[in-house]
């Protein structure tokens, strides 16, 4: 005979608890489970008041996990998963990986080369999560990220090299035809990201450019830099990855010939322990490789 179970605290609640540890922020978590901000704050009071248990610290604007919390709530997503498992075994669903990349990398790199992915694997649903925010693996159920910078990027994660950080200044060619012609510096007005280091590149590649009346733009994303490039606002300092298909069709064109190279990267990083390691050695593949094979040329530049 079977043994009952154990003491069970209310599903529902421990969803509202489930949802909460990811977001931490009661409004969030009505969101994604389609109740109200209050409904999810009264399940999870309830449920610390039956665990005698607090799970969460109140913040002046935010949530935090106390140490009980962050101890349950590793038990409590596992058997969640398993529920999830157990029923897709009786009723097979799609596959879905989630990738998390900055909305630059999505715009300029990932989405021109999505088309072959889906076409080749039609039983997986890739869901992309583009944040400027550092996404996590486990809380989110982040399968695989890609993230600038140097390795290492914590332990037990798995960095792959996708391409190294090689940063080009670019504009529009009426910017530069009408530059050269009004003879006052193709640089009189700089556009900047949260990661445009103009003065290393200046000092490293163009100290001859460098213009100290220069006027500038400044934007929160790479992607709208690189707009603004394309449509004549100035010259933006970007990842040649990221315009390679602009410079390829003449969106864009090279306001200075060098290019510099940081020494960092973009990498894929990944947990080694994977809930779908076959699947996600798979994306893993189509990524890697498509870094070296771009969406359009870019011309050749000087290493």
């Amino acid at each position: 005979m079977t043994e009952p179970l154990g003491r069970m605290p209310s599903l529902n609640a421990l969803r509202a608890f489930e949802a909460t540890s990811r977001h931490l922020n009661f409004r969030l978590a009505g969101l994604e489970l389609g109740v109200t901000q209050g409904a999810v704050a009264q399940q999870v009071r309830a449920l610390e008041a039956e665990l005698g248990l607090k799970l969460f610290e109140r913040l002046p604007r935010a949530l935090a996990l106390t140490s009980n919390g962050q101890r349950y709530i590793v038990g409590v997503r596992r058997a969640f998963e398993l529920l999830a498992q157990a029923t897709e075994s009786l009723v097979p669903q799609p596959l879905r990986l989630t990738v998390s990349v900055t909305p630059t990398f999505a715009t300029k790199w990932l989405i021109p080369r999505l088309d072959g992915y889906t076409r080749r694997h039609p039983g997986v649903d890739l869901r992309i999560l583009a944040t400027e925010r550092l996404a996590h693996f486990h809380n989110e159920a982040v399968d695989l990220a890609v993230r600038y910078g140097r390795p290492p990027f914590g332990p037990g994660l798995s960095a792959d090299l996708l391409f190294e950080e090689c940063l080009v200044a670019v504009c529009s060619p009426r910017w530069r035809e009408r530059s050269a012609q009004a003879g006052d510096g193709i640089a009189q007005v700089l556009l900047h990201d949260a990661q445009s280091p103009w003065e290393t590149y200046f000092e490293q590649c163009a100290p001859q450019a460098r213009a100290p009346a220069a006027r500038a733009l400044h934007f929160n994303q790479t992607t709208l830099a690189i707009d603004a490039a394309a449509m004549g606002q100035g010259v933006a300092l970007a990842q040649q990855e990221f315009v390679a298909p602009d410079l390829a069709a003449g969106r864009l064109v090279l306001a200075f010939p060098e290019a510099l190279r940081t020494g960092a990267g973009y990498y894929l990083v990944h947990p080694r322990k994977q809930r779908h390691p076959e699947s996600v050695a798979q994306v893993r593949r189509w990524l890697l490789d498509g870094a070296g094979e771009p969406p359009g040329a870019p011309p050749p530049l000087p290493r």
